[in-house]
């Protein structure tokens, strides 16, 4: 998600026992306790940048999830209002920090659709986690939130896509085996998404042989001609996993300008047809082109008449399996508490059961019993053609 990568969070995998051991242990805790009608309109909240650098990836999911929640709750018996909250990747951990504490508060809100970015999943998850409230992230994929000791997330986190620790290695094999990369610059914005990204890419390319070279400069960067500079004039690729695509784009530009070979090869957070669009190019994401898929056909077709003029991308269909996910668990507490969910943790206890049978991103969908992430997940390359289009190399 422009990705701001993103938070971290996971402390436990068993989410049943481990919030089951902790129920009643505090006054948050014991809040998560009381009951609600599955009758009654529920909420759940989307927490993400809608404003600032990148904004334009917490206003498509936005509206997935609100696509999500119209087409989908009515299906599954209930009432859902989508709320909306606002955590600009510039301002650090506060906005999210400061809406946990609201939407734990608000005992109508029973899960919550991200946070975005790992920072904010970081910040926040052992406050939803203390209020037995699912959170489920449609872009978050610092690996640290789900994977290692410490882990930065708590058992209530969830997310729809794969960790750093399969983008990193993918990103880095392709440099590797179809690019024959034998000199690789990284550049890390000293923020967790790009450090973690660019550490798990480094890692492999150092294993097979690679030459490579580290650059650190501020997320706030606009200007990159002196750090183009310290690229070698035999670079075969700049490594940018950066999670503002117009950045990407200005590097590459100024790469041109100074008369560099080297490719710009992006993550996640710079795939954006729409602000990078450097030609031959790369970038990875963790979603496909859902229109590749026939059965998503109407899907698109009744989104894309909600939003009229909108761009199809790559952020915005997991937030829609995140809202899918998040009501089947919901519908699975109401089901097992006879019409209430009589303890937020209810929902939580039941995400890791759910499967969608063809996922908007492609196959069935159900969670690793590893871990809190998806089942054999991967992540997809792709190449900036010369009209400006992604074409699916690897």
């Amino acid at each position: 998600m422009k990705r701001q990568r993103w938070i971290a969070l996971a402390l436990a995998l068993g989410a049943t026992a481990a919030l089951a051991s902790t129920a009643g242990a505090s006054p948050a805790r014991v809040s998560g306790a009381q009951a609600v009608s599955c009758k009654s309109t529920l909420k759940i909240a989307l927490v993400t940048p809608l404003t600032g650098g990148a904004g334009f990836i917490g206003n498509e999911q936005l509206s997935w999830a609100k696509y999500g929640v119209k087409t989908l709750a009515a299906k599954y018996g209930l009432k859902i209002t989508l709320l909306a909250g606002d955590t600009p990747v510039e301002q650090g951990p506060a906005p999210a920090q400061a809406l946990a504490q609201k939407y734990v508060g608000d005992k109508s809100v029973v899960a919550v659709l991200g946070p975005a970015t790992s920072g904010a999943v970081a910040a926040t998850s052992k406050t939803y986690f203390d209020a037995g409230l699912a959170h489920i992230s449609p872009s978050a994929t610092r690996t640290s939130l789900t994977k290692g000791t410490p882990r930065e997330a708590t058992a209530a986190f969830f997310r729809v896509v794969p960790g750093d620790y399969i983008q990193g290695p993918s990103d880095a094999n392709y440099m590797i085996t179809k690019l024959n990369a034998k000199k690789v610059v990284l550049i890390d914005f000293q923020e967790p998404y790009s450090v973690g990204l660019a550490d798990a890419a480094q890692a492999v390319l150092k294993a097979k042989g690679v030459t490579t070279i580290r650059e650190s400069t501020s997320v706030k960067t606009t200007d990159f001609s002196s750090l183009v500079t310290k690229v070698p004039n035999d670079a075969d690729i700049v490594f940018f996993p950066s999670q503002q695509p117009e950045d990407a784009q200005t590097f590459g530009q100024q790469l041109l300008e100074q008369g560099k070979k080297a490719k710009v090869f992006g993550g996640d957070g710079t795939n954006s047809p729409d602000k990078f669009k450097l030609t031959g190019s790369y970038v990875s994401n963790f979603a496909p082109d859902i229109s590749g898929f026939a059965y998503n056909k109407a899907l698109i077709a009744g989104w894309k008449k909600d939003n009229p003029g909108a761009t199809l991308g790559s952020f915005g269909p997991p937030a829609y399996l995140a809202v899918q996910v998040a009501l089947n668990a919901i519908k699975k507490a109401c089901d097992l508490g006879n019409g209430e969910i009589k303890d937020r943790r209810d929902v939580v206890r039941n995400v890791k059961r759910i499967v969608v049978k063809n996922s908007i991103l492609g196959g069935d969908f159900r969670f690793s019993t590893k871990s809190n992430d998806p089942l054999n997940a991967k992540f997809y390359i792709f190449q900036i053609q010369s009209n400006g289009t992604y074409k699916l190399v690897g």
